[in-house]
């Protein structure tokens, strides 16, 4: 009977795998004319693939041209406004408001939009509950015959989802959404297991459903919800850094190992961990990362290696403890200023830029603090990632800023980036007399932290 209302539900008249160009067509009520930009998932970063104009009613239509990878894509309106669609060799046709809100959009035409937002929506409601039902299970006294029902209502919901998955993959057994909610599937919970004992078997059989095989499926930011999912169940805001460190070394030992099987997934993961990990500044997980993991493609082409694994390689010598790999960066005047010449008894090095929000409020404080060294300690190698000399020296010079001031004026470009992995302004390190790492604050506050330590600052 299931089976039935959901092919009720979702039936179309468009075959998922007819040939030739499709078109997706849609309409953004009550908005006047715009642009529309459509871009496709790799990962959690999605690509632009093309754009239109909406005419003065609100509609638009792309033309999906054969050859068109399936997957997930993105379609952006204005600024914060964007609406998910999948891409599979079919026509698409939908209404949405000026938001593109999910709960405002209707599919008119395209099986796997149907089974997309119908899925979604019934799973939200399906977790909206077992949220309610699980706080009773832990605290509601197990002898009331209340608690003997919603035992069997929190195990019923969970299977409901599974048999609706199970229905859909065998309505559209091509269904690139099913691909996506397969993936996305929880182990199920016994009703009998305490709140610790399910965190537990969580970590232990999260991934055991879970198809690393599945390549196509990078074209959605699926692989990247399934990584954060599993993290947070190692995360714990109660933990100190290092504990929670340790926690995460667990997990991505944990996912990489079964990620293996796939060079594809398994170097999507590890980038995405890289990145990640090195953002929120825990230098122990990508450590690990460094010494245990690779690459699999960095032996394909032993002349160039990739990216990714460049990467691993200087986070191996830009961990703390270790001593800073040295770079020589020309100054205003073009002079060659070489890190390992400074000779004071300690160095910050800081990587900026003048367009930088945070780092215009940053270097005001850091002057103070530079200025009042009495006796003078600590020199500041100050990089800006600037490509504008002008913008660059003005800064410089508003500001009165009188320490090593360099740049290579190429930016995000700059071999000094390579060599310490920057990938945001400020980045900043901080080193004793050997060159030795001592600190890597992520922010100003930590910066003086890391200074108190060091008797730096008062």
């Amino acid at each position: 009977m299931k089976r039935y209302f959901l092919f009720l539900v979702l039936s179309g008249t468009v075959s998922l795998y007819s040939q030739g160009i499709h078109t997706l067509h849609g309409e953004v009520r009550n908005e006047k004319a715009g642009k529309i930009y459509l871009g496709g998932f790799y990962g959690e970063k999605t690509k632009l693939v093309d754009s239109v104009i909406t005419d003065p009613s609100g509609h638009f239509v792309f033309l999906l041209k054969p050859g068109t990878p399936p997957g997930l894509y993105r379609m952006m309106y204005g600024k914060d406004k964007f609406l998910d669609l999948v891409i599979n060799d079919e026509n698409i046709d939908f209404t949405t408001n000026t938001e593109m809100a999910p709960d405002s959009t209707t599919i008119l035409s395209s099986n796997e939009n149907k089974i997309y937002y119908y899925f979604m929506r019934f799973e939200r409601k399906i977790q909206a509950k077992l949220d309610l039902l699980t706080p009773i299970l832990d605290y509601y006294p197990e002898k009331d015959g209340f608690y003997d029902h919603a035992a069997k209502e929190y195990e019923r919901l969970q299977v409901s989802l599974t048999t609706t998955i199970d229905s859909l993959a065998a309505l559209y057994p091509g269904s690139y959404s099913v691909r996506i909610f397969r993936n996305q599937q929880t182990p199920f919970l016994s009703s009998a297991l305490v709140k610790d004992d399910r965190l537990v078997y969580l970590k232990q059989h999260y991934l055991d459903r879970v198809d690393f095989r599945d390549t196509l499926l990078l074209r959605s930011n699926a692989w990247a919800n399934k990584a954060i999912s599993y993290l947070a169940l190692f995360s714990n805001n109660h933990y100190p850094k290092k504990q929670l460190e340790a926690e995460f070394i667990k997990a991505v030992t944990v996912i990489l190992s079964a990620a293996a099987v796939n060079p594809d997934v398994y170097k999507f993961l590890l980038g995405y961990f890289v990145g990640g990990f090195d953002k929120y500044g825990f230098d122990d997980v990508i450590t690990y990362m460094a010494d245990n993991f690779q690459d699999p493609f960095a032996c394909e082409d032993q002349a160039r290696k990739t990216s990714l694994q460049k990467k691993l390689e200087n986070f191996k010598k830009i961990s703390i403890g270790k001593i800073a790999p040295d770079i020589e960066v020309p100054d205003q005047k073009g002079k060659i200023i070489r890190l390992s010449d400074i000779k004071s008894e300690y160095t910050l090095l800081v990587f900026w830029s003048s367009e930088c929000s945070h780092c215009e409020e940053m270097m005001p404080k850091l002057k103070q603090v530079y200025e009042r060294q009495k006796p003078f300690r600590m020199e500041i190698m100050a990089v800006a990632l600037d490509t504008s000399r002008s913008e660059w020296t003005s800064f410089i010079k508003e500001e009165k800023l009188n320490w090593l001031n360099t740049s290579e004026l190429k930016g995000f470009a700059s071999k000094s980036v390579d060599t310490y992995n920057v990938f945001a302004t400020p980045t900043m390190f901080l080193l004793d007399r050997e060159k030795k790492i001592i600190s890597k604050p992520i922010s100003y506050r930590e910066l003086e932290q890391a200074l108190k330590d060091n008797k730096l600052m008062n």
